[in-house]
């Protein structure tokens, strides 16, 4: 059921706001010393042989009785086949929303886009194309995708849509290095890329396969840059018998015979009727002067308005797990094993011509997602929590959180800032930096919202403290000093209770402070960790979130403005539909968006006017 507060009378979440605080202090008021991280020295490969030789003693020092950790990789050696703005002369675009990104201009990968004349989803292997104005469904092609393979995310630009399918996780049982019942993506399948024309009837203009795993992909313009991470294709003999260190010697003994094909990312662009096999050159390769991962993260570019003829990928040995694009800059992370530690890569995007790996850095601590890292005015914001193991038992663990300013020194990314000593025992729930400043929720009984000023990159520090029950999981930008926390109220030990929307006042640096909030008991949204399910219309504050909980799949509408926050009313799909994963506004209909089907409400009741199953 849901409650509603404002700041005068708070029966739900007890507020104490703290005043200035000491630059680079925490809750605790003393800077804590942070282990320094080296910076990484990026280092180009000067021939074949030389990226073999370091790629085979990686290794092989990962290497045991059973081939590499987590069971034998049995994958054959050998490199085999891998299965203009057209927008110029179309109607000006009804008002309508975009996905919700980190950072303007660059968009990134949903499941729903649209240019405000049609809205572009895919479901059952199939992209749907859907007229806003007549609300019927005017276009639909195959993607060549069946059963294992999930359900498509997209990227627009004019007449073409990008749609990235991902081999869907399944079953599996008494497979090696797999615990029976446990779940793995199918063998040989990494991310299939598909390029479709929307000029007409959708049609297949392209595809490309790639091998290895999707990690994100960000657009600016007509360029899309998609991340892959690819492991070695090795095989092991199979063991019969011997001892362990027998076993480990013949294993070792198969990766330094091993040929550089097993390493070197690949991936086939099929277009015309044939299938191209490629592979990323040793010479776009680089590495850190240090290393001791087997993956390589390579990028790719696909041009909306071609063919993906030329995916122009680079390629770096290192692991990939978060990105992050900044317009002119791609930013992928890794967590190398052993070290408490998030190491930071940069490749220059500006223009449409291939990535450049231009430097590396490192930060002690771990990010939690994409928007712990922010680029302003040509330096690295990162956010991280250190110390994230456990500690004795029935003590939390020796955790804190800090802000790093990284700054670009050649192939460096050099620390010239710090803000120490965040969130003693807590780790970090939510970051959102706008443009000088930065918030940051740390969260384990409380939630301390952060103000940081970050003005001076060298001198970053902390400006004020609110303290509140329960947390905020995303934190939103609403104009004029305002942010919207999306999380969960919880009860004195730190219990989660149900969804929580709040509105802070973030105008004063030094007292931020909660204006209105709005709670829903039991209840868990989409958007807590995934921000493209959450819709803000700034032009009247509509607020859309999706609802998880018993029995429920529909979405809650708010009204977020100024004066707080308010309940707008509930969408309901239909019984059948699944649940609600995303919403958009086109003119002055609000859209939902669910596994089976597109459903249109007023955007003011919100009334349902139409249901359109997809066929």
């Amino acid at each position: 059921m849901g409650s509603e507060s404002t700041s005068g009378a708070r029966p739900v979440l007890a507020v104490a706001v703290a005043g200035l605080i000491i630059a680079g202090c925490g809750a605790g008021g003393a800077r804590s010393p942070v282990p320094s991280s080296p910076a990484l020295r990026l280092v180009a490969y000067d021939d074949c042989g030389e990226l073999l030789s370091g790629l085979r003693k990686a290794t092989a020092a990962q290497v045991g009785p059973y081939g590499l950790a987590g069971g034998p990789i049995m994958h054959p050696l050998a490199p085999g086949r891998v299965p203009g703005d057209a927008q110029a002369d179309k109607p000006a675009a009804t008002p309508h929303s975009d996905t919700n990104v980190q950072e303007p201009g660059v968009d990134e990968p949903d499941l729903v886009k649209t240019d405000g004349r049609r809205i572009v989803t895919t479901a059952a292997g199939r992209l749907h194309v859907v007229d806003a104005a007549s609300r019927k469904e005017t276009g639909t092609v195959d993607l060549g995708a069946g059963a294992a393979w999930s359900s498509g995310e997209l990227l627009l630009s004019g007449d073409r849509a990008l749609v990235v399918l991902r081999p869907a996780l399944t079953f599996t049982r008494g497979e090696p290095g797999i615990v029976d019942g446990g779940v793995a993506a199918p063998k040989g399948q990494g991310p299939r890329l598909v390029l479709v024309d929307l000029s007409g009837p959708p049609r297949v203009v392209s595809s490309l396969q790639a091998d290895g795993a999707y990690v994100d992909a960000r657009q600016v313009g007509s360029v899309a840059r998609v991340i892959v991470r690819s492991a070695p294709r090795l095989t092991f003999p199979r063991r019969r018998g011997g001892s362990d260190a027998d076993a480990t010697a013949a294993d070792r003994a198969a990766v330094r015979a091993a040929p550089l094909d097993a390493w070197l990312p690949r991936y086939s662009v099929t277009r015309g009727g044939r299938t191209q096999a490629e592979k990323v050159p040793c010479a776009q390769v680089s590495h850190p002067a240090s290393y001791t991962g087997l993956s390589l993260v390579s990028v790719l570019s696909v041009d909306l308005t071609g063919d993906m003829a030329d995916a122009a990928p680079v390629s770096v040995v290192a692991g990939g797990q978060t990105v992050y694009g900044s317009g002119t800059a791609l930013y992928v992370t890794d967590r190398p094993a052993g070290p408490d530690r998030t190491d930071v890569y940069r490749f220059d995007t500006g223009g449409s011509g291939p990535p450049r790996f231009a430097a590396a850095g490192s930060v002690p601590g771990a990010v939690l997602n994409q928007y712990s890292l922010s680029e302003y005015a040509g330096n690295l914001r990162v956010a991280t929590t250190s110390g994230q193991e456990a500690g004795p038992p029935g003590t939390p663990p020796p955790t804190e959180s800090a802000v790093y300013v990284l700054a670009r020194r050649g192939a460096k990314l050099v620390r010239v800032g710090m803000i120490g000593g965040l969130g003693h025992g807590e780790r970090i729930y939510a970051v959102r930096f706008a443009g000088p400043a930065g918030y940051v929720v740390t969260f384990r009984q409380t939630d301390p919202l952060y103000a940081l000023d970050l003005r001076d990159p060298a001198k970053p520090r902390a400006t004020g403290e609110l303290k509140l029950s329960g947390y905020s999981a995303y934190l939103h930008p609403a104009g004029d000093g305002r942010l919207i926390g999306v999380g969960q109220q919880a009860d004195a030990n730190g219990r989660a209770k149900g969804l929580q929307v709040a509105l802070f006042d973030v105008r004063d640096p030094a007292a931020p402070r909660r204006i209105s909030g709005y709670t829903v008991g039991s209840m868990g949204s989409m958007a807590e960790f995934d921000p493209h399910a959450f819709l803000y219309w700034p032009q009247s504050g509509l607020t859309v979130l999706p609802l998880g909980g018993p029995g429920e799949d529909g979405a809650l509408a708010l009204s977020v403005t100024p004066a707080g926050v308010h309940r707008l009313g509930h969408v309901t799909p239909p019984k059948t539909a699944g649940a609600v994963q995303r919403a958009l506004v086109v003119g002055d209909t609000l859209w939902t968006l669910t596994p089976t089907g597109l459903q249109a409400n007023d955007l003011t009741g919100p009334t349902k006017t139409a249901w359109l199953p997809f066929a």
